[in-house]
């Protein structure tokens, strides 16, 4: 990429953005456009028209996107469709239109069939059922990665995808309601430590910062321990206890966001479309997979959490409530032999991330 071209990050504020927009920064590209939600709707092709044709970037990294965990992907799961296809289909489009040289989609390793063989390989792409619960999300991915590749065959565009594993890191979504499982835990163990140390100072300042629901620090401690309780943070007068959901046993890959960062600027700056492409006269699968190539149990991941924070009380697993894939872990293969692999271990992230969320 070109230092002095313009660059648009589109979702800058959120997990994914924010770390690209700083990974950019650090390598010294300092033409970067941005636009908040407010400022620019992406759902609204007039705007997203609007907007290309006034700015023309060179270079887009399309990072924006409705996301959350379990609960919010099978409550939401109109929402999540919509909104997902509706963002790709006008960037994609308008990327086109506009003459972008190169455009990075980033997808989901939910793309992949749930009992698709272990570690997921990009050729595993639509050969299996997905997982139920994040079905409309992922067919949304799916098809980003599909329009990039049919706009590439039929109009030459240099357009990528990459599909990072689990994210997490600075900026990370801590709203219960809505998180993944990492934030969620960091957050639930901190105030169940809080719980533990009568520190209702903490806790008041956590839910004035992030309310759950309707209840804030200014609710009275009867109506706070009530909301924790629903969200399976509960205190007897001998013990704290933290629900997590499921048995445990499904295993999951985690990502330090701007180690993820790091890789798509490495592709941005490396590689082009025809570096992926296949040979072959049917043209599949030109993703690329972003991951660690590691996983670890959401029990394993639970306890290491729970050590980090320093909580002393239980952990609870509820049986009732579903596990989701058994196992998501990529294959990094392809990455790894264009020369990238990520920095940052997991118990270095999660105390990384553990201070960013005390700090904030």
């Amino acid at each position: 990429m070109d230092k002095n071209a313009k660059i648009y990050v589109a979702g800058h504020r959120g997990l994914v953005g924010s770390a690209i927009l700083k990974g950019l920064k650090e390598k010294g590209y300092d033409n970067i456009v941005l636009r908040t939600h407010k400022e620019l709707d992406l759902t609204d092709p007039a705007k997203v028209t609007a907007f290309f044709e006034e700015e023309k970037p060179a270079y887009v990294f399309l990072a924006a996107a409705k996301v959350g965990g379990i609960v919010a992907n099978n409550t939401y799961r109109a929402d999540f469709i919509y909104q997902n296809l509706m963002i790709q289909n006008n960037v994609i489009h308008q990327s086109y239109r506009s003459g972008v040289q190169k455009l990075l989609f980033l997808g989901s390793t939910c793309i992949y069939p749930k009992n698709a063989p272990q570690p997921l390989k990009e050729k595993y792409l639509l050969t299996d059922t997905l997982e139920y619960t994040n079905e409309p999300y992922a067919i949304a991915k799916i098809a980003g990665i599909k329009m990039c590749e049919s706009y590439n065959i039929q109009y030459g565009t240099n357009f990528m995808s990459v599909m990072p594993t689990n994210l997490y890191g600075p900026n990370d979504n801590f709203d219960l309601e809505k998180s993944h499982v990492l934030p969620a835990l960091i957050r639930k163990m901190t105030l169940a430590k809080a719980l533990e140390n009568n520190d209702w100072e903490l806790i008041r300042k956590d839910l004035d910062k992030l309310p759950i629901g309707k209840i804030s620090g200014s609710n009275s401690e009867a109506e706070i321990l009530n909301i924790l309780k629903s969200f399976g943070i509960s205190k007897t007068n001998t013990k704290v206890q933290v629900e997590v959901w499921g048995t445990g046993k499904p295993r999951r890959e985690f990502l330090w966001s701007e180690d993820m960062a790091d890789a798509c600027i490495f592709i941005m700056e490396r590689l082009n479309f025809d570096d992926v492409k296949p040979s072959s006269t049917e043209i599949r699968n030109t993703h690329i997979n972003i991951g660690t190539g590691k996983d670890i149990t959401i029990q394993e991941l639970a306890m290491l959490i729970k050590n980090i924070v320093g909580f002393q009380g239980e952990i609870y697993f509820d049986r009732s409530k579903p596990d989701g894939t058994m196992r998501k872990l990529v294959d990094v293969t392809k990455l790894t032999s264009l020369g990238w692999q990520a920095q940052v271990a997991l118990e270095e992230g999660i105390r990384k991330i553990y201070s960013w969320y005390l700090g904030h």
